[in-house]
């Protein structure tokens, strides 16, 4: 189990910096740069993939750092809209 735990954590790790990347992001875009949403986009899916892979009970716990990275990501989207 302490393998499964570690698993975990790194995932929800890998969830918190990428809410991290967002925030840069939507910085550097309010700021008027122009970003580059691949590798957002390749991480979204690791970070997708490797929640898959949890057991069902830990990735329940990671819903509400899931959520709030949605939350980011659909406000990040909302940003580059209005370009």
């Amino acid at each position: 189990m302490p393998q499964a735990a570690s698993h975990a954590q790194a995932v929800e790790a890998a969830i918190a910096a990428l809410g991290g990347t967002v925030t840069i992001a939507r910085a550097l875009l309010e700021g008027g740069r122009r970003i580059d949403l691949a590798g957002l986009d390749r991480d979204a899916t690791a970070v997708c993939a490797a929640v898959m892979a949890l057991e069902r009970d830990a990735a329940r716990l990671l819903r509400p750092s899931l959520e709030a990275l949605l939350h980011q990501v659909d406000g990040l989207a909302a940003e580059v809209a209005r370009g």
